[in-house]
């Protein structure tokens, strides 16, 4: 046995560290299909100090680490490097405080992100990004990742909710960037360097979290389209008009299918594309900005406008957003949920070279997203277990990517580059963009060790 597992057991204590294959298993994979790796051991810190310990012993042994929470990410971002130690964050997952003088919380890297949710809602405020993964994702994860949701459009992604970060340095050093000031403009802005970095700067331990008082109205519409190209339309209009929901989420037909056999939410099978549309705020403003929504949808070409009537009919429209991605899981045995982003006025020509992208390799993908903020996920159903197959679907993707680039758009909106995103990272950033990526990742981690082989080779 290695000797740093005699170390770490010595340290955290053998239930913290597991290293037989029935127990490590699960830790060789993320949400992210067909990338796998064993890793050496998992350990699980119940503190920054712990955390600390990890990587300064790991650093002693020259042995790599690899970070996660509950393992939702869909690039390979917490995919083990070869021999690495998994460090899990899921038993530091305490909400340390919640300040409604200063509109902030402070959680444990582990925290789960519902939770999060869920005290701020209880306290009469509001935590913004909902990623699809909320129920078990971490907002650890999420920082790291950057993390987008349904709510982008309006409100953003994790990174503008962040006001302060504790981080383990690839040494053991341990820093806080940030503080609970509205306005702190000291210094350089080290703490976005770390959100989005996938742990490859540094291993984040506490976040300190920009509360928003909670919208007193909500109203929810679902629109229907005979033509895709109609909805790419309305949006263009709804956001032209100078509103701005805070979702406005596309199914194209085949989801839209999938998702009504399996959430029987009411959604129309035979549309070729939805919107669904919530805006929030104060009440006038939400009825003034619903009536207009609806004479926009009507004047672009939807067929039908619904609004929702209750509470209870606004949750089952939205549920049936977030299942896309489950109901879509079933048909194959493998789902490979891509997200790429390009401007809104692309939505429409993006759509239509996925679907050629498809007919091309002779693959089954069904396309949803965030049409407000130009996040599509073509998704790619599909059966791991079939190379010919495979080998068609990683042509595919990079042909989407290309057709994404090629509109001016990025290779990710929300799920971060990680291992499936990293070969065309510098296509879309340019050679010498890439090398200051390289060149910051050299100055924090000198010797490679935090998440190596992510984001960069």
């Amino acid at each position: 046995m290695p000797r740093i597992i005699d170390a770490l057991i010595g340290r955290l204590g053998p239930e913290n560290v597991l290293t037989e294959k029935e127990d490590i298993l699960p830790y060789g994979f993320d949400g992210t299909a067909a990338l796998k790796q064993l890793p050496l051991a998992v350990v699980f810190p119940h503190a920054a100090a712990e955390v600390a310990t990890v990587v300064r012993l790991a650093r002693e042994e020259r042995v790599p680490i690899v970070t996660r929470g509950s393992g939702t990410g869909l690039s390979g971002g917490s995919v083990p490097a070869p021999g690495a130690l998994v460090l899990c964050l899921a038993h530091m997952d305490k909400v340390l405080e919640l300040d409604t003088k200063n509109l902030t919380l402070l959680a444990e890297a582990g925290a789960v992100t519902q939770d999060i949710y869920n005290r701020a809602d209880a306290a009469g405020l509001f935590f913004p990004p909902d990623p699809g993964s909320m129920k078990i994702s971490t907002i650890g994860g999420n920082v790291a990742e950057n993390s987008g949701g349904l709510r982008g459009l309006k409100y953003g992604v994790t990174r503008d909710y962040v006001m302060g970060l504790e981080v383990v340095l690839a040494d053991g050093s341990t820093c806080w960037l940030g503080s609970k000031c509205v306005k702190d403009v000291a210094g350089y802005n080290l703490r976005d360097l770390f959100i989005g970095s996938e742990g490859t700067l540094g291993v984040i331990t506490k976040v300190l979290l920009k509360l928003l008082p909670k919208p007193a109205a909500r109203q929810t519409l679902l629109a229907t389209f005979a033509a895709m190209d109609a909805a790419a339309g309305t949006v263009s209009a709804i956001i032209a008009a100078k509103i701005i929901p805070c979702t406005l989420e596309f199914l194209d037909r085949k989801t839209i299918r999938c998702v009504e056999d399996f959430a029987h939410a009411g959604l129309p099978r035979d549309a070729d594309a939805i919107l669904l549309i919530e805006t929030d705020g104060h009440p006038a403003a939400v009825a003034d900005e619903a009536a207009k929504i609806e004479e926009l949808c009507a004047a672009h070409g939807a067929t039908s406008v619904k609004r929702a009537t209750s509470a209870e009919e606004a949750v089952r429209l939205a549920t049936a957003r977030r299942s896309a991605f489950s109901a879509l899981a079933r048909l194959r045995p493998t789902t490979i949920l891509e997200d790429v982003t390009v401007p809104r006025s692309e939505l429409a020509g993006m759509v239509r070279a996925v679907q050629a992208v498809a007919e091309k390799h002779r693959l089954d993908i069904a396309t949803f997203g965030h049409f407000g903020d130009g996040n599509l996920h073509p998704t790619i159903l599909t059966d791991e277990r079939d190379a010919d197959e495979m080998a068609r679907v990683e042509l595919a993707f990079a042909d989407i990517v290309e057709a994404a680039l090629a509109r001016g758009g990025t290779i990710t909106g929300e799920h971060g580059v990680g291992l499936a995103k990293k070969p065309y990272l510098k296509r879309q950033l340019g050679d010498d963009s890439h090398a200051l990526l390289r060149a910051v990742k050299r100055t924090l981690d000198p010797e490679g060790l935090l998440n190596p082989g992510k984001i960069l080779d």
